[in-house]
């Protein structure tokens, strides 16, 4: 069915469609988004594919920027009651754009928005798609035919998330282009004194932070060793880990062999009071297609010491406002590379205030909706912005 093209109006209503409402980078991004769709004349509505409950983080935080999201209570991907009731969400709304987000969202709200002459647009949050059950290969599989048959423009939040993506032969260069997060700034200078004491951290101690869930991929043993391996030459040094998920019994088990180094902070909603704690991100993933993480440190001008993978390398500029640490991300890499930040103060300092700079000029919540708009206008003009070259 072929989708109807207008002049972009001054201001465009946009519904975001999202699997889930609980917890992750995606799911909070929507949040900061929310806060200033206004500015770039984006009349934002907010839909989770399952239904809503009071364990809803990101739906609490849409909420608090004032925008309310509904649950639809849909349960499964492929069935023709889940995409009729979709379908009549969606033609309930009448937006005129559709934005979705994760697979499931893609799949169904894809399918519905081109049956109803809505365009739309998803965005690829990652950069790793190597499944290892058939059944997830094959949803995966679908998942990308959704995208390319049914979305006017594939987003990708990296130039690697690209890259990885077209790869896998899933789609066509021109319909896949690059738009880099933002987030809202809410740096909290000085409140980290409060945080160590309510932490049990003395001022004296160096506090490495490891702020996201709690999944293999984020590779916490290594955070977890790079700092026992430290903690001779730097006995102030701590590790705080933030964050909660599925592998955080395995961390615990890991962490409980080193005893005050390691604290278990669980999750947090006080992010960047705790990053105004800390003196040093570590980020070792195997892989992250642009973690948010890594922008709020730089927002709270704490220096990112981060393996070199994924879209990393996009945000942290080397020896400038981080450092960069060679795959495969080991403790003995990561110890190396955070000893001379925990030895100076003057070096964390510089690279800190770059990050902060850095933030302000490329990161910004504002840049990020202007980006978007710049897509949703391409979209609905039958202009989309041209894909990137040479990358």
């Amino acid at each position: 069915m072929s989708v109807e093209r207008r002049p972009a109006a001054a201001a465009i209503r946009v519904h975001a469609l999202v699997d889930n409402l609980r917890s992750g980078g995606a799911e909070f991004l929507l949040a900061d988004f929310a806060d200033v769709a206004g500015s770039v004349g984006i009349e934002l509505s907010v839909a989770a594919l399952n239904s809503l409950s009071q364990s809803s983080p990101a739906a609490a935080r849409l909420a608090a920027r004032g925008v309310e999201p509904e649950g639809l209570g849909v349960t499964g991907l492929i069935g023709r009651g889940e995409l009729r009731h979709v379908r009549a969400d969606l033609a309930r709304r009448r937006p005129d754009l559709v934005h979705t987000h994760l697979s499931a969202a893609d799949f169904l709200g894809g399918i519905a928005a081109r049956s109803l002459g809505i365009p739309s647009v998803t965005t690829i949050h990652a950069d790793w798609w190597q499944a290892d059950v058939r059944r997830e290969r094959l949803k995966a599989w679908l998942t990308a035919r959704v995208r390319r048959r049914c979305a006017e423009t594939v987003i990708a939040v990296s130039d690697s998330a690209r890259s990885v993506y077209l790869a896998k032969g899933w789609d066509v260069p021109d319909h896949v282009t690059v738009v880099r997060n933002g987030i809202v700034d809410r740096s909290r200078p000085g409140a980290g004194a409060g945080i160590r004491q309510a932490l049990g951290i003395r001022p004296n101690e160096l506090v490495i932070t490891a702020l996201s869930k709690l999944r293999p991929e984020k590779n916490f043993e290594a955070s977890i060793d790079a700092v026992a391996l430290l903690r001779d030459r730097f006995p102030a040094a701590r590790l705080v880990i933030a964050g909660d998920g599925p592998h955080e019994g395995a961390v615990r088990n890991h962490a409980a062999a080193h005893g005050d180094a390691v604290l278990l902070a669980g999750h947090r909603e006080d992010v960047m009071e705790l990053l105004d704690a800390t003196d040093v991100l570590i980020h070792p993933s195997h892989f992250d297609a642009f973690p948010t993480t890594v922008l709020e440190a730089m927002a709270a001008s704490v220096p990112v010491v981060a393996a070199e993978v994924g879209g990393i390398p996009e945000i942290v500029e080397p020896d400038v406002t981080g450092v960069l640490v060679a795959p495969p991300p080991t403790a003995s890499a990561f110890s190396a590379a955070l000893a001379p930040l925990l030895d100076d103060v003057a070096l964390r300092r510089r690279l800190g205030a770059a990050g902060r700079v850095r933030f302000e000029r490329e990161f910004s919540a504002d840049a990020w909706a202007r980006r978007v708009r710049a897509v949703y206008d391409g979209v609905l003009t039958g202009r989309p912005v041209p894909a990137p070259r040479g990358r």
